[in-house]
């Protein structure tokens, strides 16, 4: 088991959708469910899966492109539309969406290694905490920064040195666990270590996004945070 250690890395930041929780399920009912309402066509799970990853506002936009001409007569501004897609999202938060598997277990043994960890995700705050929270994973961390947290979400470098900070670490400790660009880019921004994992919602592979390691199950993530302290400098 990784354990962390005084002066190298000792903090973890982890996206949530993606990488905690297969959120997929719901965030696709609640956009279906949305167009709907809105008279468009549905979209298949494997079209909204590359479209999460930016929040939800980025959601709904890329929804609505892949809708084309037919989404462009409705009478609504869009920033309407990111509402009702809100309320139809808030009222199936955790119908289907559970943790990845390893991830209740691996977080365990972090904690009880002495990892400090945090939440750091573009979803809004409020809906994640709950997400958190039903889910049974608020225990395991001392922090959560949504998309509307901080100044700007990832991959700008502000929630992730905001949470270093809640966590009372340096960057040059804390590691950020991700699935997407946003992750990588927002922890290159911050002079964080990131690891990426292989599975997760993105349009690119997963072996483009320039990770100092990537892992293909959440249990493999103590190992990969093995490699990153025996390389620190």
């Amino acid at each position: 088991m990784t354990a962390a250690q005084p002066g190298r890395r000792s903090a973890l930041l982890f996206d949530l959708d993606g990488t905690l929780v297969h959120s997929l399920p719901d965030m696709a009912g609640a956009l279906n469910s949305l167009l709907e309402e809105l008279a468009l066509p549905g979209l298949a799970v494997e079209e909204v899966r590359q479209m999460i990853g930016d929040g939800i506002p980025a959601l709904v936009h890329r929804a609505l492109e892949a809708e084309g001409q037919a989404a462009q007569g409705l009478a609504l501004e869009e920033a309407e539309i990111v509402q009702r897609f809100r309320g139809h999202y808030r009222a199936r938060l955790t119908r289907e969406t559970r943790p990845y598997p390893g991830v209740v277990e691996t977080l365990s043994r972090l904690r009880d290694g002495g990892w400090s960890m945090a939440v750091c995700t573009n979803k809004a705050e409020t809906p994640a905490r709950e997400i958190l929270d039903d889910l049974g994973l608020a225990r395991f961390f001392d922090g959560l920064a949504g998309g509307d947290t901080y100044a700007a979400a990832k991959p700008a470098a502000d929630p992730l040195l905001g949470l270093a900070e809640v966590l009372g670490r340096p960057r040059t400790e804390t590691v950020m666990v991700g699935d997407s660009p946003a992750d990588v880019g927002a922890a290159r921004n911050a002079g964080m270590a990131v690891v990426a994992v292989s599975y997760g919602y993105r349009k690119v592979p997963a072996e483009a996004l320039g990770a100092d390691a990537l892992i293909d199950r959440f249990d493999d993530l103590p190992a990969a945070l093995g490699g990153l302290i025996d390389t620190a400098g």
